[in-house]
């Protein structure tokens, strides 16, 4: 079978995910094997970009009961079945270097919040998974833009979170968590965070409440099950927003090998964040 890229991009769209670009690994990127003794030669991500992604989740699970990331992991395990891929996914361990790997395939970059911007999108985008092909797929180029971030000279998300969470030292994990989970919290729970929200860039693809809370829910729920809220870090929850974080000079206060937990609707990843 001739694998196309287009097919690919298809098949991922039909199943309500966003394809988010691909490249050609080298040894340096760390890729998984596709089989054993079988290196993968090129890698596609997929995720998600705005409400697209919820809306088949909807359709497909009872989000009040069914994980984000037990759906994405369905999806993409047929769709990897059907072109003899390997899936791979940010959301279980080992955990794998998909800030670095998105920043190939695509023109994200480092927001000030810590997680990734995409020029388009903003920051309402995260990454389910990744495609990994023995083949070597002829792949569109990747087109270079600089990081929307270095134009704007505002920067409203580092001012407008209500207990500054946000600062030159990272994200304040606790603080965040015990403000979601107090009365005075209630605009973020029921909206997104409110730093992410006052980004202008990607605006049109900015969660709809009911996302929102879904996200939102799960990143505290994740930090309730460390106890009081306190400072140690926790796995994500399986329903948080997974948005992939680059590996930036901030020392976040709460980290995973691929990443800072960074709420829920913060990105993706289910904020799987997340980004």
């Amino acid at each position: 079978m001739v694998i196309e890229f287009g097919d690919i991009e298809t098949a991922v769209r039909e199943a309500g995910l966003t394809p988010r670009g691909a490249f050609h690994p080298e040894p340096a990127d760390v890729v998984p094997e596709v089989d054993p003794g079988t290196p993968a030669h090129t890698l596609i991500m997929v995720g998600n970009a705005g409400p697209s992604m919820w809306r088949a989740f909807c359709a497909n699970r009872d989000p009040a009961k069914d994980r984000l990331d037990d759906w994405s992991q369905d999806i993409l395990t047929d769709i990897a079945r059907c072109f003899g891929a390997a899936a791979l996914y940010p959301f279980s361990p080992p955990h794998l270097p998909f800030q670095r790997w998105a920043c190939q395939a695509e023109p994200c970059h480092s927001s000030p919040l810590g997680i990734l911007i995409h020029p388009g999108y903003g920051l309402w985008h995260s990454y389910r998974g990744a495609l990994a092909f023995a083949e070597r797929l002829r792949l569109p180029p990747v087109k270079p833009q600089v990081s929307p971030c270095d134009t704007c000279s505002e920067k409203p998300c580092l001012t407008t979170c209500p207990v500054a969470a946000f600062h030159d030292n990272g994200y304040e994990v606790p603080a965040c968590a015990r403000h979601l989970a107090d009365s005075a919290g209630q605009d973020c729970m029921d909206h997104g965070c409110r730093a992410r929200r006052a980004c202008p860039v990607g605006r049109p693809f900015r969660y709809h409440s009911d996302q929102a809370r879904f996200h939102m829910d799960a990143f505290l729920r994740a930090r309730r099950a460390d106890g009081p809220l306190g400072p140690t870090a926790v796995e994500l929850d399986k329903n948080q927003d997974v948005v992939t974080l680059p590996n930036s000079s901030k020392t976040p206060r709460a980290t995973r090998s691929h990443g800072q937990a960074f709420p829920a609707t913060v990105q993706d990843e289910t904020r799987g964040l997340d980004r």
